[in-house]
């Protein structure tokens, strides 16, 4: 960190000078189908699976067949990725060295001179936050005469503690420096800007795009195999999919299941998502509650492939999004495509794909039995929820989300090199 912490430093003063004339810089406007170099730099990369990277990687991997030139700056978090450079799905992937970690962050001693060379090379810069490193990206990209476009993708929300308070703030800090200085902000919904704390000072800055959403039609045969499978007396299959972890609420997902029984009490609540989270104490923390119910619970782990994913969403009933924060929850959408609705908390952000599609009930934030209730709703009538995959495409096009990307990308890339 002192490392990166001088480099900044260095960068700072050598920006500071020349910081009004790069901002004052006419841009011209972007040409008709021109190649641009992206250079996108977060944390975590495939094949890490959170909502957070697949959205990046599909929307890398869709740029790339539209003929832009990708190149992603992540850390190397597992010692059995590849070293330095690889290629996937024709995106250039540059793993750094990440030593050191924090709570959920990591260190990489190398990144601000891996970060700079990258950034001369390339017309525009997209970086996804949270991260620890989003103001050293603003100031290397000063620098480097590159604009930076930034997607928030969550405020950040640790468990209690002096510690996770202290990196709480400290991001935040980081955070507003680069908004100041970064081309435009991107949010998943409007919604959800308008009570992010992250947002709300820099709203002219913020385009509203919903995330690239995309998953296999379902396969009947492995459906109606997973339905014997997991079904005790024809009762209904509830699914929770994400990871077991505090602000995601499962225990309100289990606890729930009171409700459940009163009138379903053959029903059956399938985990996918990991369970024994390193920095989290959840899972053992919900002990008692699980074994409590153990009977009616089912921990899948993670599914790492997206059609036996798109199987396990159409052969629930019903999935629970029990969350206390949440930016917009891609799961929603994924299950709605698999012809699935959805019980969400009335939070912003993820109350919008219901709101949208009328494909689910909302539930009251941190409430077990309205939870419950809302299920119990669908059960009822899951005719009164059901719409067809073009219906939920047409809402949420992955097509338009990588069109809007794309324009963003043009507007602000440096200016081409002519002779």
């Amino acid at each position: 960190m002192t490392a990166c912490v001088a480099f900044a430093q260095a960068v700072d003063a050598r920006c500071d000078a020349t910081e009004e004339r790069i901002s004052m810089i006419e841009q011209p406007a972007p040409e008709p189908g021109r190649k641009l170099r992206i250079l996108i730099s977060l944390l975590y990369y495939f094949p890490h699976r959170t909502g957070l990277t697949i959205h990046v990687q599909q929307i890398a991997e869709e740029l790339v067949r539209r003929g832009h030139e990708v190149t992603v700056l992540t850390a190397r978090y597992s010692n059995e990725l590849p070293r330095d450079e690889d290629m996937h799905n024709g995106v250039r992937v540059i793993r750094l060295w990440a030593p050191i970690k924090i709570s959920r962050g990591m260190l990489m001693p190398a990144y601000p001179w891996a970060a700079y060379f990258a950034m001369r090379e390339a017309d525009v810069v997209s970086i996804h936050t949270p991260m620890l490193e989003t103001a050293l990206v603003s100031l290397i990209a000063r620098l480097a005469g590159v604009n930076v476009i930034a997607t928030h993708h969550g405020d950040l929300v640790l468990p209690g503690g002096v510690v996770n308070r202290f990196i709480q703030g400290t991001m935040f800090l980081l955070y507003k420096f680069m908004a100041n200085h970064a081309s435009q902000l991107i949010a998943y919904s409007q919604d959800y800007a308008n009570h992010s704390y992250y947002l709300q000072p820099f709203m002219d800055k913020v385009r509203v795009n919903y995330p690239p959403i995309k998953i296999p039609e379902p396969n009947p045969e492995n459906v109606a195999k997973l339905r014997e499978q997991w079904q005790h007396n024809d009762g209904p299959i509830i699914g929770y999919s994400g990871r077991f972890v505090e602000e995601k609420r499962p225990d309100l997902a289990i606890r729930a299941l009171e409700t459940i029984n009163q009138k379903y009490p053959d029903a059956r609540l399938i985990f996918a998502g990991e369970y024994e989270i390193p920095y989290e104490g959840t899972w053992e923390k919900q002990q008692p509650l699980v074994q409590q119910y153990q009977e009616q619970l089912v921990f899948l782990g993670l599914i790492k492939d997206r059609q036996q994913l798109a199987d396990y969403y159409a052969a629930c009933d019903v999935i629970i999004l029990p969350s206390d924060t949440e930016c917009f929850a891609l799961v929603q959408v994924e299950a709605m495509l698999c012809g699935t609705p959805m019980v969400t908390t009335n939070i912003p952000g993820a109350r919008v794909p219901i709101q949208v599609t009328g494909m689910g009930k909302l539930a009251e934030q941190g409430n077990a039995q309205s939870i419950g209730q809302s299920v119990m709703d669908i059960l009822d009538e899951p005719e009164k929820y059901q719409h067809s995959r073009e219906h939920i495409e047409s809402c949420f096009s992955f097509q338009e989300t990588v069109d809007r990307y794309e324009q963003i990308f043009q507007e602000h890339a440096r200016p081409p090199k002519h002779g």
